[in-house]
């Protein structure tokens, strides 16, 4: 066998491989010989079917899978030892002169080569990392929800403002039969409801309940498609009225919420909510920084591809080929991805970013523990979270998942340390404005 190359340019190359008979011969006859032993042909006894006969039926399909095989494992073999940056797999080049009666063969593989290229995270201009942090009216709404969950609900006779008004909503037209209770501050139009006592029929449009359509998924049990824009008359049939009392702002009230002695005063209460949620956007803050350093590589590093190479292996890539003109498109809406997988791969190896057992272990630890925290397991054994890290590991796709959430937080470290930003103090809303509109 021989496997030689040809460099197109510096990211296209046509691999050829010479098969000789001499290279799959002798597994041919091998694996012939192995039917005979157990081929069943009328009018001879097993075992003793001619080699003839054996060859006439079988030898050709055993020797295009057989050098096939040999094709494919040489082929990948000669990639691996050539050391060879390949993008997508070979493409077989069409070869209308392939006789299967020689005894030799000649293929030949175009190759899409990965381009030479620098990554640099010496960025001039620098690049916003905001900090995110809770501003007054989200501290005083927090608290106000704070106050309602662990306040009373207290019955009432006639509907105010501030009440919580149950019943159900009915449309036979449009199929609508929900039963709900509606805070009456989320209402647009609450003046139907002001007055109201049990029993009473309240006839209004959708288009007075809510600023946000959505919010008419969830009261009126209606899909997300049918919510947005609905305009159709309702009867609501009061049912029940309460009215939500607030806790006090006391020091039962700061220890059912933090525990014992943790918190002593409204002070300290809108400081702990402070930090809780500076810790919360912090996730936000660092994707969006990804978000905006991923931006700033592909925007200076610049390299070409085997564009026209891609595309052909995009068309006969999936499971269903593809026209010309889908695999193009296809490209075009990849390439950005591909290109940065590229920078990522080249900043990876650079600065030997690697994901470790004890790493991976440890940081599905530190997941497990979050998780466990939300539903109030705050002291879990080292043996309990071992076995739980145990069973997630056991699966592929999930040390798949871990592995490269771990892997993007390594680069999230290393974009923090080498790449020019600049911090930015911003509330969520302005954080929302800024970044989304």
């Amino acid at each position: 066998m021989n496997i030689t190359r040809e460099n197109i340019d510096e990211l296209n190359a046509v691999v050829k491989v010479d098969i000789d008979k001499e290279d799959y011969s002798s597994k041919v006859e091998k694996i012939l010989k192995d039917y005979r032993k157990n081929a069943n042909i009328p009018g001879f006894r097993k075992g003793h079917v001619p080699m003839g006969m054996v060859k006439k039926q079988y030898g050709k399909s055993v020797l295009v899978d057989e050098v096939n095989k040999l094709l494919q494992d040489s082929l990948n073999k000669y990639l691996t030892e050539e050391k060879l940056d390949v993008l997508g797999n070979p493409l077989p080049k069409e070869q209308d002169s392939l006789d299967w009666d020689s005894e030799t063969f000649t293929f030949e593989f175009e190759l899409g080569l990965s381009p030479q290229f620098e990554v640099s995270l010496d960025n001039k201009k620098p690049i916003t990392y905001y900090k995110i942090v809770a501003g007054e009216e989200m501290i005083e709404n927090q608290i106000k929800t704070m106050r309602k969950q662990y306040g009373k609900l207290t019955s009432k006779d006639v509907a105010k403002e501030d009440d919580q008004v149950a019943g159900t909503f009915k449309n036979e037209e449009e199929g609508i039969d929900s039963t709900t209770t509606l805070p009456l501050e989320k209402v647009k139009n609450k003046e139907k409801f002001i007055g109201a006592k049990v029993g009473d029929v309240i006839t209004l449009n959708t288009k007075e309940l809510f600023e946000d359509d959505h919010d008419l998924m969830e009261v009126l049990k209606v899909e997300h498609d049918k919510a947005h824009g609905l305009d159709v008359d309702l009867e609501f049939t009061v049912s029940e009225i309460n009215h939500q009392e607030l806790a006090n702002l006391d020091q039962e009230f700061f220890d059912k919420l933090f525990g014992t002695g943790e918190v002593t005063s409204v002070d300290e209460l809108k400081e702990k909510i402070k930090e809780d949620a500076a810790k919360q956007f912090e996730q936000q803050s660092d994707q969006q920084f990804l978000n905006d350093v991923t931006e700033m590589l592909i925007e200076n590093t610049e390299f070409d591809l085997p564009k026209e190479f891609l595309q052909k292996w995009i068309q006969t890539a999936g499971e269903k080929e593809l026209s010309e003109e889908e695999a193009k498109e296809e490209y075009e809406k990849s390439e950005k991805g591909l290109r940065f997988q590229l920078i990522e791969a080249k900043l990876v190896n650079e600065n030997n970013l690697e994901v470790k057992f004890e790493d991976l272990k440890a940081f599905a630890i530190d997941r497990i523990k979050e998780q466990m925290a939300q539903f109030g397991q705050m002291d879990p054994s080292e043996k309990e979270l071992d076995d739980i890290a145990a069973r997630i590991l056991s699966s592929q796709d999930e040390v798949k998942r871990l592995s490269e959430q771990l892997m993007n937080q390594k680069l999230l470290e290393l974009y923090k340390e080498k790449v020019n930003l600049e911090e930015k103090e911003v509330t969520y809303e302005e954080f929302v404005k800024e970044v989304y509109q």
